[in-house]
């Protein structure tokens, strides 16, 4: 798998910094994409967070999401992924830097 940033070069909206994708090369999901992350800064400005692919939907008046992507039993699965994403988006902003 890969990860594939692609900068927010617009600052709409504000805060997004980039979108996600991973790459599958290998597997029964060789040759496919899931879209959906997204790098958002922060908004006390301290650090990064990524926000994962969601559905949105109405439920009597109140609008909710539903998470695509969820743990099968291990609750920190969701945070090692955030993880390799940001160091992914670190790696895209130091590229692009001594490009």
């Amino acid at each position: 798998m890969t990860i594939k940033i692609i900068t927010n070069d617009s600052g709409n909206p504000p805060g997004k910094l980039a979108d996600a994708e991973l790459h599958f090369s290998d597997g029964a999901l060789e040759g496919l994409k899931l879209m959906g992350f997204a790098v958002w800064e922060k908004r006390n400005g301290d650090g990064r967070n990524v926000t994962f692919p969601a559905r949105a939907y109405t439920m009597n008046g109140e609008r909710r999401t539903f998470a695509l992507l969820r743990p099968l039993v291990d609750s920190t699965a969701n945070s090692r992924l955030r993880e390799v994403i940001l160091a992914a988006y670190d790696e895209h902003v130091a590229a692009v830097a001594m490009a």
